[in-house]
Formats: structure tokens, C-alpha cells, sequence
């Protein structure tokens, strides 16, 4: 196969696909969404029995029980998947909403339109899921896709998007209105971060290696985060029920996401009373605790954290934890050392509440409330095409309206420049 003539064909089909789905309605879009999921539903074997072929070779290959457990698809999964096109049809369509009106004094009226990104590339790793979140979100946002997945998924990816073809074409919409990449040849993915004539925009999914070897080498521009290295402070002022239970969930969740708790700064009057509760509690979980000298002097089973560690996302049962002199001292230790994805303040003071949500530079910053909840479903956004540490253009999880721009709109009658 000549990969980049591949690759330009799927651009030229994406880039003539875009101004077809730019142009459809809110309805239309909507009714395919639910033929694809329909699609899932009648295939389910089809996607079982691919699938199993995929964790067959990737436990030949050697994959870990983490990745093969991402990788698996069954019952509940496709019906989740199923569920999220579902909700994506009923999220409001924000293709074509004007705002901001406002009557100039030369008689016209100025606004804004929210309108399609375009092609959006999307590149990720393992879960097949994926694919469905990505198309969802593009397709009802108005945006044509060329998704490439992982090696690991590649007969599940086919399948599903054998699904996709179907739902799109029983509704009247071109096939490459999503496209999802053939080849495991990673040369595909070289040619489609370059090809600034047909992708307007990419967004990878998956490891830092991956993101970064993306955001290093794209010509095209990319919406990313590399890590989350989220943080959880416990202030002086904290209700410390809350700040055990805020401090448990956000670490002990899930481990292998983005939005666990990777660091826990605890101010140091309240320090003595509640990181003893807490290694008790991480210990059931079997935590391991890194400290600093004032952390290991109140819990002894804690290791030295060294200077790496304040800056680690572990994606594991392991904490690093800071004793701090108060919210000065957590503010400036996050904003020396956090990935910018999430972090929360455990406090009743609102004033200090006030000033850490003001002052730390991070997309998501909570109050009283666990890092759990960076996350698009949680905000209401439907299924989520990733989360977003740049400042340009979408910031947090992305979902419909991260994956449109504006334009300036008009409306005159008869005016000319005097």
C-alpha cells in the first residue's frame, strides 16, 4: 500500500465530507447517530467475535492485564457505547447559535456564530471505545474525522467502523463523514499530522510518548494534554470528614486515569490530625506513600519522595505527599510542578477558596470536591474527545463546543462605509 496517497485520499474524501455534514441539520444528525447506535446493536456479535481475535493477539504480544482490560469489549461496553450516541443525539446542537448581538452605531447588527472546526484527525491508543466517542462528537458538532487507533484494536476499530458506514448511509450522509484508518503502518500517522490541506485540527488520545511525539512533529494544530498530575490541597480551614473522603476518592478511585490525585499537599496545622487517617486509609488500599521530612515524621511507613516525584503522574497506587506552611505554599508548589489538569483546595474559608481558584493555573481547579470529576460526562458534555491543558483553543474536557470555532456575523440593510 503507497501510504501517503492512502492517507490524501482519506483527506480529499474527509475535506468534500465536511462541507456536506457542516451543512446538515440538527435532526439529521441526530437520526444517524441513532442508526449507528442501532448498528452496534444488530453487530454485536460481529464486534465480539473481532474483538476477540484483538485480545487474542494482544496477549500473544504480551500486553499488560491494564491494557488488555482497555482493549476488551463486551456486553456492557457496547451497550455504554450504545448509551453515549443516545445522549449525544440529545445534547443540544450548537452548530449555528448566535450570540452576542449587538447594534452598532452605523445601523448594523453584529454577532457570532458557532460553526464546524472542519476535518478533525483524531489518533489514539487501545480502547476501542474511543472510536464511537470521537464520532459521535465530531459528527453531531458538524465535523468530518479520520480516526486512527491503535494496532492493538485494529479488527474491533474495523468493525465498529463497518457500523458507522452502515448508520451513515441508511440517513442519506457520506461514509467519509467518519473514516477510521486501515493500516497499523505508523507512517499513516506521520502523514495525517501534515496535512494541512485537508485536517484542520488533530487530537491525540493516550500515553505521553505518543502526544508528545504528536505535538512535536504536526504541522497541523493539536488540542493535547501530556499528564495529569493532579493535586489535592487539604487547607487549614478544611472540614477534615470531607478532606478524608475528597483525598480517599480522588487517589483510590481509579489509578489509571488523568484525573487521579497523583501529589496531596496538607497544611501543616491540620497535618498531625489527618495524615495519620489517611495512610490508614491508603494503607487498606495498599498506597504506597512518598513524603517529604515533615510527611515522614507523622508517618512512618511513608519513603523520602525525591524531587522527581512532585512532578510524576504515577497511574498506580502511589502517592507523593507535601506538608506545606498554608495556601501560599500550595499555590506556588502547583504551579511549579502540575501538568495545568486539575487540582482542588479542601477548605470552608470562601475567601481562600476565592484566591486558589484565581491563582492556580490549572484547566479544571475545584473546591471541596474530587479530581474524579475532570471529566466531559461529569460536566455534562456527553462523551468527551479528550481533555485540553493547552490555553488555545479549548481548555478542560472538550466535547461539542470545543470542536467548533465562531465566526463574525453580520446583518445590515443597506449600510456602506461613510
Amino acid at each position: 500500500m503507497n501510504i501517503k496517497a492512502y492517507m490524501q485520499t482519506l483527506g480529499s474524501q474527509a475535506r468534500d465530507a465536511s462541507r456536506i455534514i457542516a451543512a446538515a441539520d440538527t435532526a439529521l444528525k441526530n437520526t444517524a447517530l441513532l442508526a449507528i447506535a442501532d448498528a452496534l446493536s444488530d453487530g454485536r456479535d460481529k464486534l465480539l467475535a473481532a474483538n476477540a481475535v484483538d485480545m487474542q493477539n494482544g496477549s500473544a504480544n504480551g500486553l499488560d492485564a491494564a491494557l488488555l482490560d482497555r482493549l476488551e469489549l463486551n456486553a456492557p461496553r457496547i451497550d455504554a457505547m450504545i448509551e453515549g450516541l443516545q445522549q449525544v443525539a440529545e445534547l443540544p446542537d450548537p452548530i449555528g447559535e448566535v450570540t452576542d448581538l449587538q447594534d452598532r452605531p452605523s445601523g448594523i447588527k453584529l454577532g457570532k456564530m458557532r460553526v464546524p472546526l472542519g476535518v478533525v484527525g483524531i489518533i489514539y491508543e487501545s480502547r476501542p471505545n474511543v472510536t464511537i466517542d470521537a464520532a459521535s462528537l465530531c459528527l453531531k458538532s458538524g465535523n468530518a474525522t479520520i480516526l486512527r487507533g491503535g494496532s492493538e484494536a485494529i479488527q474491533s476499530n474495523q468493525a465498529i467502523a463497518d457500523c458507522i458506514s452502515q448508520g451513515l448511509s441508511k440517513v442519506g450522509l457520506p461514509e467519509a463523514v467518519v473514516q477510521v484508518v486501515n493500516t497499523t503502518d505508523r507512517e499513516a500517522v506521520g502523514e495525517l499530522i501534515t496535512m494541512t490541506e485537508s485536517v484542520d485540527v488533530i487530537v491525540p488520545r493516550g500515553g505521553k510518548s505518543l502526544i508528545e511525539r504528536i505535538s512535536a512533529d504536526a504541522r497541523v494544530p493539536v488540542i493535547k494534554h501530556l499528564d495529569g498530575n493532579c493535586h489535592v490541597y487539604i487547607d487549614d480551614h478544611a472540614d477534615l470528614q470531607k478532606a478524608l473522603a475528597i483525598a480517599l476518592n480522588a487517589k483510590t478511585h481509579r489509578y489509571g486515569v488523568c484525573n487521579a490525585m497523583e501529589s496531596l499537599l496538607v497544611a501543616e496545622s491540620v497535618a498531625k490530625t489527618v495524615l495519620p487517617e489517611l495512610a490508614a486509609l491508603y494503607s487498606e488500599k495498599d498506597v504506597e506513600l512518598r513524603g517529604c521530612d515533615k510527611t515522614r515524621e507523622i508517618i512512618a511507613s511513608a519513603i523520602s519522595a525525591s524531587e522527581e516525584d512532585w512532578s510524576l503522574e504515577y497511574l498506580a497506587p502511589i502517592l507523593s505527599i507535601k506538608v506545606v506552611a498554608g495556601l501560599d505554599e500550595a499555590i506556588e508548589h502547583i504551579n511549579n510542578y502540575s501538568s495545568k489538569h486539575t487540582e482542588a483546595i479542601i477548605t470552608e474559608d470562601q475567601d481562600r477558596a476565592n484566591r486558589f481558584i484565581r491563582q492556580v493555573d490549572s484547566s479544571s481547579v475545584m473546591v471541596n470536591a474530587s479530581t474524579r470529576f475532570a471529566d466531559g460526562f461529569e460536566y455534562g458534555l456527553g462523551a468527551e474527545i479528550g481533555i485540553s491543558t493547552d490555553k488555545i483553543h479549548a481548555r478542560g474536557p472538550v466535547g461539542l463546543e470545543g470542536l467548533t470555532s465562531q465566526k463574525w456575523v453580520v446583518y445590515g440593510d443597506g449600510q456602506i462605509r461613510q
